[in-house]
């Protein structure tokens, strides 16, 4: 245990762990940030429609990941995270780290995104519209809290979930595969070149896996969009969501209405079961 704690906190994987933190929050902030705008009454681009949003998406994947993909591989999500260690892909020792930074960076994005909203939150009259800035919602939910109805909505949103994330997880594998062991790559190293040259010669066709991975997050919002929303990610769902529960109805106004926790497991559980299954496919097909 000792020797495992030492690992994990090596400035190497401190530096990782405080990018993910950074890149996370970067995720939310402009994720979510295009939620409020579209949604939230008064904005400047209220009611301006669901592509906002897809690319608000997006562009919170793309970004960070050119800025800080080659630190910590923006993972940038825990379903993601624990996807590649279960298969192999990724060091256990910088599990822990990885999804509390996640988790924190999702808290801390959500709170940018408050801070410069709280007007406009004010203003909101519909709490669908209001928790929406902040986590997915169900669009069976439709304000009916019965019973059956939270079944249809978790049920509905579980599939969706899970189809959105396993596109999501296999597709970034399947992009970005020259930076998870691309058999040029390996040819090259195996030819005698040094690891050095090598990184060189596929940095540049990296980053532009980066840029596809943020278009597949907006085909996918815009594709599965209607749904849930959706989450795709634990962090992005959960922290958001915690943070709508804590805050007063003085920062969120009278409207704020209830978190919804009879939902959440459903954006934290679907998209690890699928991450776990699209990384191991991907692993068995291709590396």
């Amino acid at each position: 245990m000792n020797d495992f704690l030492k690992e994990a906190f090596t400035s190497e994987w401190l530096l990782k762990y405080l990018t993910e933190l950074f890149a996370t929050a970067f995720l939310v902030a402009l994720g979510n940030g295009a939620v409020a705008n579209v949604e939230l009454t008064g904005t400047k681009g209220n009611k301006s429609g669901w592509i906002v949003i897809a690319f608000g998406y997006g562009f919170g994947v793309m970004m960070p990941a050119l800025m800080f993909g080659d630190v910590s591989g923006n993972h940038i999500n825990p379903a993601f995270t624990l996807g590649l260690a279960a298969s192999g892909l990724f060091s256990w020792v910088g599990v822990p780290g990885y999804l509390i930074a996640q988790l924190l960076g999702a808290f801390l994005g959500q709170a940018i995104v408050v801070w410069v909203h709280q007007p406009y939150y004010a203003q909101t009259e519909n709490p669908n519209n209001i928790l929406g800035t902040f986590s997915t919602i169900s669009a069976v939910d439709d304000h009916d809290d019965t019973p059956e109805n939270r079944n249809r909505a978790c049920a509905n949103g579980f599939v969706n979930e899970f189809a959105g994330s396993f596109l999501l997880f296999f597709g970034a594998l399947a992009l970005t595969n020259n930076y998870f062991g691309h058999k040029l790559a390996q040819q090259a190293v195996a030819a005698g070149y040094t690891k050095e040259m090598v990184d060189g010669q596929f940095h540049g066709s990296l980053e532009t896996a980066h840029i596809g991975v943020g278009f597949l997050v907006a085909a996918l919002v815009l594709s599965f969009g209607g749904p849930t929303g959706p989450a795709l990610n634990p962090a992005r769902d959960l922290m958001p969501r915690l943070l709508h529960h804590l805050l007063p109805t003085s920062v969120l106004g009278e409207h704020k209405g209830d978190s919804k926790w009879w939902y959440a497991w459903v954006p934290v559980v679907a998209p690890i079961l699928a991450g776990l299954l699209a990384v191991y496919l991907f692993k068995a097909l291709y590396l």
